[in-house]
């Protein structure tokens, strides 16, 4: 009796880590947009003209010159229309290796370098550098955080990188619903009301932007009257003003392994210590 109850709780852990992987793996092959950022150099005779492209628009990306000397120029490069550009005169550098850095926030996703080669005021470079995903589907996670409160359930998440969090739930009550997104410092950064219907509610939630620059949790609460079991929250985690996975595909991989690993030494030891009648 006891090695069939140890058999059964054993492929118990077993399935719930296979159901994780499997609901990660879900989550990546739902989203195949381009994400991320792009850089380009191309150099004819004393121009430079420098190109990108990123998935970020709410702001302005940074571009630095520099070689073994120090800094020898630094732009502010606008990233509306999610594109960048400039050209760089070479004609007053001196011969060597520069190296042109932008960056668009503290996130080292948003941050990439080329190197181009300047002699007697002029340069023939041809470089480019990505790491923009635009037909890979299983770069990307899902993360989403359901909690319920009886009569009130919550769910929040979001692409990986993306700027938007999906908020949904569900009700059995007809009541306007407050919601209402709270920053790790505890300030609470917006404020809105949803109607459900046919006892369901949805909205779309924008990060990005100054209210959103600290990284961390975010805690989206809806309240919907004064009972302690229709108020209910969940966190979701921004860096960088984009939304960081929960549980991510390769966290949920070591985790299965190590559950297995465990059952396999407690069944190999249970074998070995336990004597046979």
């Amino acid at each position: 009796m006891n090695s069939r109850r140890h058999t059964i709780t054993s492929l118990s852990i077993v399935l719930l880590a296979v159901t994780i992987m499997s609901v990660s793996a879900i989550g990546q092959n739902a989203y195949a947009g381009g994400d991320g950022m792009s850089l380009s150099a191309e150099c004819s005779g004393s121009t430079c003209a420098i190109n990108g492209n990123t998935d970020r628009t709410d702001q302005d990306a940074t571009m630095v010159i520099s070689n073994s000397n120090g800094i020898h120029g630094v732009d502010q490069l606008s990233t509306s229309g999610g594109s960048f550009s400039t050209a760089l005169n070479v004609s007053n550098l001196d011969d060597g290796t520069y190296t042109i850095a932008v960056n668009q926030g503290s996130s080292s996703k948003y941050g990439l370098t080329v190197d181009i080669e300047v002699s007697n005021g002029s340069s023939s470079s041809s470089v480019s550098v990505t790491n923009i995903v635009g037909e890979s589907e299983d770069s990307v996670t899902t993360t989403a955080v359901t909690e319920s409160a009886g009569g009130l359930s919550l769910t929040a998440g979001g692409m990986e990188g993306s700027t938007t969090i999906d908020v949904s739930g569900t009700t059995d009550r007809s009541g306007d619903i407050g919601l209402t997104v709270t920053a790790p410092n505890g300030n609470i950064i917006s404020i809105d009301q949803i109607s459900p219907s046919g006892g369901s509610f949805a909205t779309t939630i924008t990060t990005g932007g100054a209210l959103w620059s600290q990284d961390g949790l975010y805690t989206i609460k809806a309240v919907q009257g004064t009972a302690s079991n229709y108020q209910v929250s969940a966190e979701v985690e921004v860096v960088d003003g984009h939304v960081i996975p929960e549980f991510g595909v390769i966290a949920a991989m070591i985790l299965a392994v190590a559950i297995v690993s465990i059952i396999v030494v407690t069944a190999k030891t249970r074998l070995s210590l336990v004597p046979r009648y």
